[in-house]
């Protein structure tokens, strides 16, 4: 006979947390930081950053923090996310997408700062101890753009990021193909054959021309070719893949899992680059790259953005096993005299080293933000606008 003892699990007390304040700053360069406030007296940060619409994202997150989020607890971050996007009937887009991404990445640094522990520690722990991360190279002429390989590979950069092209005719002649692949030609002989180069075409030229570049750059074996077409576009990959045996990547231009949908499960690509910022914040992209991994697709986080941002993607990149590379603009191996640093109480935080870095392990975020130089920043007048670029025949070109 088996007996059955039960027990009374004893009463517990979960003490209330209440958001009862926030701020919005737009700060230099282009950025959007987001300040929560609770009346445990612990503050969470998040980044809400479209480059270009930092007024419209100010807007979006205003109107979410005073029409719902005030008063609520911010610990019950799955239900605030789906409050945010199910209760509105209008959604998707970047600037509703950016708004809740950046309270979605304050929510879970302050929820991190509650239960004294690191984002990927709630998110299932470690999957990695540190991942790779990649420098933007750039230069007008093949010469700067193999000299500046040559710095970052010098400062300890793995792995460098490329344009191929500028702005692009409807059918570029043989000679843009040609030009571009004078620049990658040149970076690869700089740095030989052991640093892997993403090679980034930005949806800027169109299927015929990206066809004839795919196949054109292949011999200098990228790591993989971002952004191939654009997002109208997707239909077309294939076409694009029977030309190269380069792999795809694509995604900082999608903005939630059903944007995604389609990419994942028709295996379009073998790198998505899903953004917290713009694509609904850690909670969001999470679920983005388990079904990523459900393919057998990589995950390079998009980031070019501030530190806030960047914190929010190592913790998820300690925990995502398809995570491939970290990307940023933040030159993080100079933390010293760095501007876009200066945002944190110690630039150093990230420990960039052998090309790589671990994800910060104090409580949330792992970060301190320098909320003084947030503020006198946040004064200044920030309007960054990307420019517009014109053909020779004075129609528009895609930037």
């Amino acid at each position: 006979m088996y007996s059955l003892t039960i027990y009374k699990t004893p009463d517990i007390v979960i003490r209330g947390m209440e958001i009862t304040d926030y701020q919005v700053f737009s700060v230099p360069p282009r950025w959007v930081f987001l300040r929560l406030e609770t009346d445990t007296e612990l503050v969470g940060w998040g980044e809400a950053t479209l480059a270009g619409h930092s007024s419209a994202t100010v807007a979006a997150v205003e109107t979410i923090m005073e029409h719902y989020l005030l008063g609520k607890d911010p610990r019950e971050i799955e239900r605030h996310w789906q409050a945010m996007y199910r209760g509105q009937y209008f959604r998707d887009g970047p600037i509703l997408m950016s708004a809740i991404g950046g309270i979605d990445t304050a929510l879970w640094d302050l929820k991190g700062k509650h239960f004294e522990a690191p984002v990927y520690e709630l998110l299932g722990g470690r999957a990695r101890d540190h991942i790779d991360v990649y420098q933007w190279i750039g230069g007008e002429s093949a010469s700067d753009v193999s000299d500046a390989a040559a710095d970052a590979v010098q400062n300890g950069y793995n792995i460098l990021k490329m344009e191929a092209v500028a702005h692009t005719d409807r059918l570029d002649p043989p000679e843009t193909t040609e030009r571009a692949r004078k620049r990658v030609a040149a970076v690869r002989e700089e740095v030989g054959e052991e640093i892997d180069l993403v090679v980034d075409f930005s949806g800027r030229v169109t299927i015929g021309a990206a066809k004839r570049l795919a196949a054109a750059l292949d011999e200098y074996n990228p790591m993989f070719y971002e952004e191939p077409v654009r997002p109208a576009h997707f239909e077309a990959l294939p076409k694009i893949e029977a030309h190269a045996t380069t792999p795809l990547g694509t995604g900082e231009r999608l903005y939630s899992r059903w944007a995604f949908q389609d990419v994942i499960e028709g295996r379009l690509v073998d790198v998505i680059q899903p953004d917290p910022s713009s694509a609904g914040g850690i909670s969001e992209v999470k679920k983005i790259a388990n079904a990523a991994e459900t393919a057998d697709i990589s995950v390079s986080l998009h980031s070019p953005f501030g530190p806030i941002a960047f914190a929010a993607c190592l913790q998820m990149d300690m925990v995502v096993p398809n995570a491939l590379a970290q990307g940023q603009d933040l030159e993080i191996h100079d933390p010293e005299d760095n501007d876009l640093l200066r945002y944190l109480r110690d630039p150093t935080v990230f420990g960039f080293e052998d090309g790589n870095v671990r994800a910060p392990d104090e409580p949330g975020l792992g970060i301190t933000v320098n909320e003084e130089y947030v503020r006198q920043q946040a004064q200044l007048d920030v309007d960054w606008q990307n420019p517009i670029w014109y053909h020779d025949d004075g129609s528009i070109a895609e930037w």
